[in-house]
């Protein structure tokens, strides 16, 4: 099947198609004679069981998949032409005794198209979609909760058509996402939709398949406690890559658009390649499955021709951020010591201490190794797109002032690029100088230097996406070092109850930290610096230049 897939659409892939950006029907893709990767082999997979869930981050090609089913359900065989499912379902439908391109009933709920900030909003959400498939299918109202209507018109519609129902949810978990800061409403929308979906189990006589898609698996708070015999593929091989773009689906389908972004960015199309696997790639959903990259932010590439931070752009929800600010996260942990129990990745509270779920499943980390024997997972950013944003997300909410001081981290950027050491110690300053007292931190001065910790950590870590830097302290190396085209920096912090900023240089010194970079050809900054316990600022610095003999 493989092969038939290849000879009958390698000779339209160098076609410049329309992109598909907001796009989110199969049918109006097809129709609409837009570029379309052919997802459609999984389909063939997923025939296998009846009910399956699929987590994703947003954007990622969730409701494109989910459309498809409905297609194919619906028998739209017309939509499929050209594709791996046009063979494969005639193949199937022969080895199996049937017709191919069966009709069923499907019921679709879109969960995404509201906010949801009362119980009446989910509500009615559910109650439009409960009279629309009444009169769809020619099915009375006979009950106000939405859980035993639901089973109701399943029931009558296998009844009336003889033909199973299929069911497909998308976003089933929007309501429980949106509220996870706020627990009491959070458990009304559990005890709501843990009765809805429980249809799907108890029915299961009257269903040929259902899908959910999420971003999160909430199985800790019950939602999925009556759905035992739904197969969660979010981190199965061979499905890892059923949403987002792999690396051989990029060199397939997308060849012309990257010669045309390369000719625009004055880049070789090998290294305009490079640049977008920096960018965009990285997304691993099982330990031994494929990269894909984010495929909102290559369509939004190819279409403006600029790599800019697509994804990121669409916005980070507040919650999260108040939320690694509430439980004290050591933020450069997020770099190293990202780690996650297999037991652990489905562990959802609005009280729960570790983040590091919910920023898997939300995207902004991912899978970067995995140990068989203790059974936990590595995590890490996935690409740059997401750290860049991410970090300086977090910086504007440690310094909410940031924005207005007059500078930004390309100011950072362009003092270090420049060998401005004042200039960027000066900006420093300001920026830690605008670090507000919160509630814990007011009251809790180690809280409080952790904040400025960070801060700085912040500033670094987002002036190394630029150059190169390494932000930590260890025996027998700097603080922090910077290397640029032109330059390397040298940094070494002390507290100034510890030592001065000249004590601060000497420690550079003494021990040689610079030894190793003497040969790069590069000017070296030895930067020395203390900072002012009492005033939680830096209090001084002190700069040495030299190219050898350190």
């Amino acid at each position: 099947m493989k092969l038939y897939f290849s000879k009958v659409l390698v000779g339209v892939r160098m076609e410049r198609k329309d992109l598909p950006i907001g796009v989110q029907s199969f049918e109006k893709l097809i129709s609409g004679g837009y570029l379309y990767v052919d997802k459609t082999q999984y389909i063939v997979r997923l025939l296998q069981n009846p009910v399956y869930f699929l987590s994703r981050p947003r954007r990622f090609g969730k409701s494109l998949f989910l459309s498809t089913l409905a297609a194919y359900f619906r028998g739209q065989k017309e939509l499929f032409k050209g594709l791996y499912l046009e063979k494969a379902e005639e193949e199937l439908a022969q080895r199996e005794n049937r017709e191919a391109w069966q009709v069923y009933p499907v019921l679709y709920l879109d969960l995404a198209r509201r906010e949801y900030k009362t119980c009446e909003d989910l509500l009615e959400r559910l109650t439009l979609n409960l009279r629309s498939w009444e009169a769809a299918f020619g099915v009375a109202k006979v009950s106000d909760a939405p859980d035993e209507q639901f089973a109701y018109i399943i029931e009558q519609i296998h009844l009336t058509t003889g033909k199973q129902v299929v069911v497909l949810v998308d976003e089933y978990d929007k309501p429980l996402f949106e509220s996870l800061d706020n627990e009491p409403l959070n458990a009304a929308y559990r005890g709501i939709l843990r009765g809805f979906y429980s249809v799907i189990k108890s029915l299961d006589a009257h269903i040929r398949f259902a899908f959910l898609t999420g971003i999160t698996k909430f199985s800790k708070v019950s939602v999925f406690s009556g759905l035992n015999n739904l197969r969660d593929i979010s981190l199965v091989r061979s499905f890892s890559g059923i949403c987002g773009i792999t690396g051989q689906e990029l060199f397939e389908n997308f060849k012309p658009y990257v010669s045309a972004l390369s000719e625009q960015i004055a880049k070789s199309q090998e290294e305009t390649l490079a640049v977008l696997k920096r960018e965009y790639d990285g997304y691993l959903f099982a330990a031994d499955g494929e990269n894909v990259y984010n495929p909102f932010s290559l369509l939004n590439v190819f279409a403006s021709e600029r790599i800019e931070p697509y994804w990121f752009a669409t916005g980070t929800p507040t919650f999260l951020i108040n939320y690694l600010r509430k439980v004290h996260y050591n933020i450069p942990d997020l770099e190293n010591k990202a780690r996650l129990s297999v037991s652990r990745f489905d562990s959802y509270r609005a009280d729960m201490l570790n983040p590091l779920p919910i920023l898997f499943h939300t995207g902004y980390l991912t899978i970067k190794g995995y140990d068989p024997e203790t059974w936990v997972y590595e995590l890490g950013f996935p690409n740059n797109e997401v750290r860049y944003g991410f970090y300086e997300n977090l910086l504007a909410d440690y310094a909410p002032s940031y924005s207005d001081l007059g500078f930004s981290v390309n100011d950072f950027l362009d003092a270090v690029r420049a060998g401005d050491v004042d200039t960027f110690m000066t900006n420093l300053q300001s920026l830690l100088a605008s670090i507000p007292y919160d509630t814990a931190s007011a009251s809790n001065l180690q809280l409080r230097e952790r904040d400025y910790q960070i801060a700085v950590y912040l500033v670094f870590a987002l002036v190394g996406l630029f150059t190169q830097t390494e932000v930590h302290s260890s025996a027998g190396r700097a603080d922090c070092v910077v290397i640029t085209e032109k330059y390397i920096y040298l940094f070494e912090f002390k507290l100034w109850s510890a030592g001065t900023a000249g004590e601060a240089l000497q420690q550079i010194l003494n021990k040689g930290y610079a030894t190793q970079y003497q040969s790069a050809n590069k000017e070296l900054l030895l930067v020395g610096a203390s900072f002012d316990e009492t005033k939680r600022n830096i209090g001084e610095w002190v700069v040495k230049r030299c190219s050898t003999n350190c």
